[in-house]
């Protein structure tokens, strides 16, 4: 999946978002919503207008889940599974609906990153959201 080089990027950003989780995954699902509204339907959980509490509470799950990710970058499969299932046959997200949320996470990335995501990471890590968003889709098959 990923080269050496590769896993060094996605660990070094990685390491850059620690402590973060809850404020970049707000962000993320903000930019999401407002970008792709459509994407709503899937957190009625949060309400029409979700409030910076609900957002920095979901969006560190989101993260999270980034980080287990992360954690296990060579067994993604086994470590996501309970995951895939749920995305896939309890909330019943339309697979389409993964690449909105990595595009969004790269913007939420360069905007608090700056100078320090360089294209390299950004390369690794589309590459890396890619791979994970497979594994979550996995399950719809």
């Amino acid at each position: 999946m990923l080269s050496t080089q590769e896993r060094a990027h996605v660990a070094q950003v990685w390491d850059l978002i620690a402590g973060h989780e809850a404020a970049f995954g707000a962000e993320l699902l903000l930019r999401l919503f407002t970008v792709y509204p459509s994407t709503k339907i899937y957190f009625k959980h949060l309400g029409v207008c979700p409030d910076e509490a609900q957002l920095l509470t979901h969006g560190q799950r989101v993260l999270q889940a980034v980080g287990v990710a992360v954690q296990h970058i060579d067994h993604l499969r086994a470590a996501l599974s309970p995951l895939a299932d749920l995305h896939a046959q309890v909330l019943r997200v339309d697979p389409a609906n993964f690449p909105l949320l990595i595009q969004c996470f790269h913007v939420v990335l360069a905007s608090h990153l700056q100078g320090e995501f360089t294209v390299q990471m950004q390369a690794a890590w589309d590459k890396f959201l890619t791979e994970v968003a497979m594994v979550l889709t996995e399950k719809y098959r």
